[in-house]
């Protein structure tokens, strides 16, 4: 007995498309990230992942695009509880963490630029300007964000890559690298704190 597909809209179609290749990133990694692969996932053919993304590049690029954009979402919001005492600057580590680990963003990422496919990482560097510009409580020009979110990018980054064996090979826990990096944000969100208030 054979089962009628339901009929998708583009978007529709092309958002279960996305859900399917980020699910098979965190499962299989990467490489895995096919338009075969997701065709399959989601019950569709490969024209039609074509006809949406154009090439697996493609894909990839919208697979970024897609990470960022939920990731960076996430994260705003845990910032800007943590302004509000709702939260603490560890929580905001932590997604960071798990954005490039567990959500595969760093493998991800790593992947495209093994594979030339550099410009699909613009959506990704794109995306964290404009949450960092969104945040940003000194407009643009607030160094110290920039700073900081470029740190905790790179230690994110690097703890996804390789922080497993280098903390091992070091007799470090684990979780030292976050624990790092929730010091560093924490000490650069007091002073945040101290200067506003001596304003």
């Amino acid at each position: 007995m054979s089962i009628a597909r339901k009929r998708l809209t583009p978007e529709q179609s092309r958002t279960a498309a996305l859900q399917a290749a980020r699910e098979l990133l965190i499962e299989f990694g990467p490489q895995s990230v096919t338009l075969k692969a997701v065709a399959t996932r989601v019950g569709r053919t490969h024209a039609n992942l074509l006809h949406h993304f154009g090439s697996a590049s493609g894909l990839q690029r919208a697979l970024a695009a897609y990470l960022a954009e939920t990731i960076c979402n996430t994260i705003g919001e845990a910032v800007l509880k943590s302004r509000a005492g709702e939260g603490n600057p560890r929580d905001v580590v932590d997604l960071t963490f798990d954005a490039f680990d567990k959500e595969g963003a760093g493998a991800l990422a790593s992947w495209m630029l093994i594979s030339g496919n550099e410009d699909a990482l613009d959506p990704i560097v794109e995306k964290i300007h404009e949450l960092v510009d969104d945040l940003a409580e000194g407009g643009h020009d607030d160094r110290t964000l920039h700073e900081n979110t470029l740190e905790l990018v790179f230690l994110a980054l690097g703890d996804a890559l390789m922080g497993r064996q280098l903390a091992a090979s070091l007799g470090l826990e684990r979780e030292t690298g976050r624990e790092i990096a929730a010091r560093r944000f924490a000490q650069s969100f007091e002073l945040r704190n101290q200067a506003e208030a001596a304003e």
